[in-house]
């Protein structure tokens, strides 16, 4: 399409809706597919990267259509704290401690020991090659198509446009490496006995193989907490989000005017206006009328549309002209990450050990889901308490995250590139030590 109108946002919103619905059936009716256990919303994204400009050129995506991943990672973000319950962090630090140091040394390690290896090895190596080449790593694999968007984005503003297209094929590679990699890891993992709830590979349900949910297994996607007869309670919820992410594209504007020195992301912003709106909704005693679960459900909607157009809207040409260091990089991270499974996990973790050192595997090489889909291959019930104490760890992860995220381009393209990879590689070092001297490290009881 030559002109973008509303017309072609419909167009793009209904083809990759019904490429979505064409990944979930092969889900569930493949066997060989179910035997892989991608998200339908990545199979949509190879269709759609099959079809479309990249490939055979028949689908009729607008010319618009890879800047959306930008929007969508605001509305991610912006959901994150929107509804969420109100803790008592002095009553979870002690049940959380070792998940929260997990939960850092896999950003730190993955972050940092990234951009060194492309400052290192790559960029010397390889000339005119971007000092930031190494965090396209970690953007894709342990951020995934949510993180390399916002990674791209960034890059893109201080004149790397490559980076988008970089970043969401080391999304797409990690999460083949997740599954994969997972999968194989399950099963020698059974094999020597290692897992506390499963004793075969066969033992798993069949939700997890198909993606479809057993009648009596089903879960409310939410609360209805406004009337329909005032206003539809997800037509409530969708408007915050919008609102929130408007405000945030308008404030990220005005601040990128008065200090054009610095950009600004959108998702960061976004982030922050809805920790703002959830502290006024608290105040205002509105709080109880937002349902987390709808929120998680936006945040999930988002997720999914960002995960197919991401892959669908790669450019090949330019992760062609990259082929040779993105291959020596991708086999750097696979090595990386599995040292962290390996020797991290282990020695971080008491009990339950390896099944949340399947948790950062998949985390680690894919995303958070990808983590907590392995794990409920080993833990079906998750008995472990994994999801739940990486959820509660996570309110102390996040801000070093999303600070990471936001200025890892900033820095690489202002001129401190070393400083980036080194602070982080510091704080990781210091988790450890502080592990080895308090007599933690390695004191696992099974």
């Amino acid at each position: 399409m030559e002109e973008f109108s509303v017309w072609a946002l419909m167009m793009d919103i209904s083809i990759i809706s019904g490429l979505l619905l064409v990944g979930t059936i092969l889900r569930a009716k493949v066997k060989w597919v179910q035997s892989l256990f991608l998200p339908a919303s990545m199979l949509a994204g190879f269709i759609g990267l099959f079809l479309g400009p990249s490939g055979i050129d028949l689908v009729p995506f607008s010319n618009q259509f890879s800047s959306y991943p930008g929007l969508l990672i605001a509305v991610i973000f912006a959901a994150f704290p929107i509804g969420a319950a109100k803790i008592n962090l002095r009553e979870i630090i002690h049940r959380v401690r070792n998940m929260w140091s997990y939960s850092m040394l896999i950003t730190l390690l993955m972050w940092g020991g990234a951009g060194l290896f492309g400052l290192v090895v790559l960029v010397p190596l390889f000339a005119d090659l971007p000092s930031g080449f190494g965090i396209i790593l970690s953007a894709g694999f342990v951020g995934g198509h949510g993180t390399a968007a916002a990674i791209g984005d960034g890059f893109a503003h201080y004149g790397w446009n490559e980076a988008m297209d970089l970043a969401m094929t080391s999304a797409t590679i990690g999460i083949l490496v997740a599954v994969l990699g997972g999968l194989f890891l399950v099963k020698q993992a059974t094999e020597k006995g290692q897992t506390k709830f499963i004793t075969s590979f066969k033992d798993l349900p069949d939700e997890l193989r198909t993606g479809l949910v057993d009648e009596n297994k089903r879960l409310a996607m939410g609360k209805e907490t406004v009337s329909p007869s005032s206003i539809d309670p997800f037509v409530l919820h969708l408007a915050i989000i919008a609102f929130v992410v408007g405000v945030a594209y308008w404030l990220t504007e005005l601040l990128n005017d008065v200090i054009p020195a610095v950009t600004f992301p959108l998702f960061s912003i976004a982030f922050v206006i809805g920790l703002l709106f959830q502290s006024l909704a608290r105040t205002v005693k509105a709080d109880p009328y937002i349902d987390q679960r709808v929120m998680e459900r936006i945040g999930g909607t988002a997720t999914d549309f960002l995960v197919a157009i991401g892959i669908a809207s790669i450019n090949l040409t330019v992760v062609l002209d990259y082929a040779i260091p993105l291959l020596i990089l991708f086999a750097f991270g696979i090595t990386w990450a599995y040292l962290m499974y390996r020797f991290v996990a282990p020695n971080i973790f008491q009990q339950f050990w390896l099944e949340k050192s399947l948790f950062g595997w998949g985390w680690s090489t894919g995303t958070v889901a990808m983590g907590i889909a392995l794990l409920r291959i080993v833990d079906p019930e998750l008995k472990s308490k994994t999801t739940s104490d990486y959820a509660l760890a996570y309110i102390g992860v996040a801000p070093f995250e999303i600070a990471i995220i936001t200025f890892a381009p900033i820095l690489f393209s202002i001129g401190y590139s070393w400083a980036f990879p080194i602070v982080l590689l510091v704080g990781a070092a210091m988790i450890i030590g502080a592990y080895v001297k308090s007599g933690l490290w390695g004191s696992r009881t099974n």
